[in-house]
């Protein structure tokens, strides 16, 4: 039993040695940009809230490498593109894609 605990301690460790390694790839993120992208997405959803002319907890926000993609509802156009706006003006955010549907 101590045996088979210690072998899977061994191999726990080793896998968290090596694959950190191996994380990233070609066009995956970097551990800064994942960081920075959380920063952005943050932000964003705070500004929202501040706002008050945004439905915050309608409207979902994801970053990519820079790149903010808004979905969800909005009640009008109006604040479609407040949100879309809203987006635009957090520092670290390089495009804003808006896929806000309007509720009617």
């Amino acid at each position: 039993m101590i045996r088979a605990t210690v072998l899977a301690l061994a191999t726990a460790v080793g896998a968290l040695t090596l694959l950190p390694g191996c994380a990233v790839t070609r066009g995956q993120s970097s551990v800064g940009e994942y960081v920075d992208d959380a920063g952005i997405t943050t932000a964003v959803k705070a500004k929202f809230v501040e706002a008050k002319t945004v439905d915050a907890s309608s409207i979902s926000v994801e970053t990519l490498q820079g790149e903010v993609m808004l979905s969800g509802f909005a009640k009008s156009a109006t604040e479609k593109s407040m949100a879309e706006r809203i987006a635009r003006d957090v520092k670290g955010v390089k495009r804003v894609k808006n896929e806000i549907a309007i509720r009617n």
